[in-house]
Parts: C-alpha cells; sequence; structure tokens
C-alpha cells in the first residue's frame, strides 16, 4: 500500500506553511517573495488538479478538427494545428476552430489566472 503524501498534499502543506507561518513574520522584499512563491504553488496545484483533464479534452477537440491520429501527443497536434493556421488551411469559418481556440483559452486561464474578470461574466 502507497500511503505516502501525494503531490498536491505536499504542495498545499508548504504553501499553507508559507501562508501561515512564515509570511505574517517577514516584511519588506522577503514578504513579496514569500507571496510569489504562495501564488506559483497555488498554480501548480490547478495545474495538477485541472491539466489532465483539460489537456484530454484539448486532445480530442484537435483530433476531431485536424481529423488526426488520436494517439499523438497534444505539443504535435498543436504545431500541426498552428502550420494549417500558417498555410490558410484552416481559419476562423473553419467548423469547430473558433470554439477549439475559446475552450482551450479558457481552461489555461482557469489555472493561470482563476481570477480573470472575463472567466465568470456577472
Amino acid at each position: 500500500m502507497h500511503d505516502a503524501p501525494s503531490q498536491s498534499e505536499m504542495i498545499a502543506a508548504v504553501k499553507s506553511f508559507i501562508d501561515q507561518t512564515a509570511l505574517p513574520s517577514l516584511k519588506g522584499h522577503a514578504a513579496f517573495h514569500a507571496r510569489v512563491a504562495s501564488n506559483v504553488l497555488a498554480t501548480v496545484l490547478r495545474e495538477l488538479e485541472h491539466r489532465p483533464a483539460a489537456e484530454s479534452a484539448e486532445r480530442q477537440r484537435l483530433v476531431a478538427l485536424l481529423n488526426a491520429d488520436d494517439t499523438a501527443p497534444v505539443d504535435r497536434l498543436n504545431r500541426d494545428l498552428c502550420e494549417k493556421l500558417r498555410k490558410g488551411d484552416l481559419d476562423l469559418s473553419s467548423p469547430g476552430l473558433l470554439s477549439h481556440l475559446k475552450t482551450t483559452t479558457i481552461d489555461q486561464l482557469s489555472i493561470d489566472q482563476p481570477g480573470y474578470s472575463g472567466l465568470n461574466p456577472d
């Protein structure tokens, strides 16, 4: 049985230490750098939580959009998409392209900047 803490649990523990113990006693540049470190760890936690599903959905959209091999790595599929856009084989009138670009951007923003006002228009 594997009972060691998960990556997420270890990162959350370090983030908690920074936020609850270290940061309150720091001032100036050290406090600023501690906040930056805490924000980086929060981003890594979101990446670990959301990236697998986002990348899987991105792969499915790219495979359908490019009529590509579903075993191709996402980075290769993205290079192929860029090449087709450069050549003019695809453009915003291509079925599914705009939806794919919007969804991919929203997924990335949800990880990088979850508080971005454009994500949750009210």
